[in-house]
């Protein structure tokens, strides 16, 4: 498959991440009394990353994310030299998704962006209040787990078709961990397209959410290279 194939389907398959994943956070997670609240919010990241891990795994990998491909890079499943169409189209992908939301929210009377968009943040616009550090740490740690469960269940070794469920499961649990933290990135490209239509602070604080995934994500790569070699 050409690079410019693989490409196209990661940005393809990003922006469904991002507007499932966001989009039911900014529409669906707050209304009063049916909200679907952190939970709902967490089961739409795993769901986007299942149907479209089918759909387009046998075609791009289905990284979606900047930092998957980093660690894929790291633990030698992937080519470096693929690495920044990858990011490029990644990246894309989360803009237009959100931009997507941007037009469909903003048809709210009242809509605006100062409620976070569901961008990240650490501080006073991390969602419970939590520290820089805290962020630092939660991101690169999960981000890190994520890469090992991906390594693992994509080895020639683990049951053939199950990776998808594994996969999006693990990232449904990180939401539920690190939502009331972050309101979890764990993905650059995730976190940029909504800092770009929130701005002012998500945009000084998104450097956080670029360093500490692709950071953990290196670490849980090559932590599961080192464990699984026989």
């Amino acid at each position: 498959m050409s690079l410019t194939k693989r490409s196209i389907a990661e940005l393809i398959g990003t922006f469904w991440l991002v507007l499932g994943g966001c989009g039911s956070a900014v529409l669906a997670a707050g209304i009063p009394d049916v909200g679907i609240g952190y939970l709902g919010v967490s089961l739409a990241f795993g769901l986007t990353v299942v149907t479209m891990a089918y759909a387009i795994g046998h075609i791009s990998g289905c990284h979606l994310n900047p930092a998957v491909s980093i660690g894929l890079v790291a633990g030698g499943r992937f080519k470096a030299g693929d690495l920044p169409a990858y990011i490029i189209a990644q990246v894309l992908g989360a803009i237009l998704a959100a931009g997507v939301l941007y037009l469909v929210a903003s048809g709210q009377a009242g809509f605006s962006t100062s409620g976070g968009f569901a961008s990240n943040g650490f501080g006073e616009h991390s969602p419970q209040g939590y520290s820089l550090q805290a962020a630092f740490v939660i991101e690169a740690v999960l981000t890190a787990i994520f890469l090992f469960i991906i390594m693992g269940a994509t080895d020639k070794r683990a049951p053939a078709g199950l990776a998808p469920l594994a996969i999006g499961f693990t990232l449904t649990l990180i939401h539920l961990v690190s939502i009331p933290v972050t309101n979890t990135s764990v993905n650059p490209a995730r976190s940029t397209g909504q800092a770009i239509f929130t701005g002012g602070w998500a945009i000084d604080q998104l450097w956080l959410f670029w360093l500490a995934p692709i950071i953990g994500g290196i670490i849980g790569a090559l932590i599961y290279s080192f464990v699984s070699k026989e």
